[in-house]
C-alpha cells in the first residue's frame, strides 16, 4: 500500500520582518531615514540600531566599517499627505532627490500610477525611494 502523503497547509500569509542595511555609521544611516521619514531610531539590538517602519517591519542598521557596501534599493510606501514633508526634509538637510532611480533628473519627482515618488541617496549610498503608490503588477 503506498504511504500516504499529508498535505501541507497553504501559507497564507508571509511578511517581512525585519532587514539588515549595511552602514559606514549605523547611528548616522539610522538617523538620517528615520528624519526624512518622519520615524524614530530604537534602542540598539545587540549589533543591530533599528528603525521601526510602523508596520512590523524593521530596517536594522548595522556597521561594516572595513569593507565597501554593495548599495541596495529600498522602496517605501508612504502616504501622500506625507509626501511633501518628507521632500521638504531632505531640501532642509542638502539631499538632492530624483524623478528616476538613475539620478538623472534632479530637483524632481515623478507620477507614476497616479501617484508621486522620488529617489535619493543615503550617507552610505543606498537608493531610497519614497513612492505613494504601490507599482502595478502583472
Amino acid at each position: 500500500m503506498p504511504e500516504a502523503h499529508h498535505a501541507e497547509p497553504p501559507v497564507t500569509a508571509v511578511q517581512l520582518n525585519h532587514t539588515v542595511v549595511y552602514a559606514r555609521d549605523r547611528r548616522l544611516s539610522a538617523d538620517f531615514i528615520a528624519t526624512i521619514l518622519g520615524l524614530e531610531v530604537d534602542a540598539p539590538f545587540g549589533p543591530f540600531l533599528p528603525v521601526d517602519l510602523g508596520n512590523g517591519v524593521t530596517l536594522d542598521y548595522y556597521e561594516k566599517r572595513d569593507e565597501p557596501i554593495q548599495g541596495q534599493h529600498y522602496a517605501f510606501l508612504v502616504p501622500e499627505e506625507a509626501f511633501d514633508a518628507m521632500i521638504a526634509r531632505l531640501e532642509a538637510v542638502g539631499v538632492t532627490y530624483y524623478a528616476d532611480p538613475s539620478h538623472t533628473e534632479p530637483g524632481r519627482v515623478n507620477h507614476l500610477f497616479g501617484g508621486r515618488g522620488a529617489y535619493f541617496a543615503d550617507p552610505s549610498g543606498h537608493n531610497m525611494e519614497i513612492i505613494t503608490r504601490p507599482y502595478a503588477r502583472g
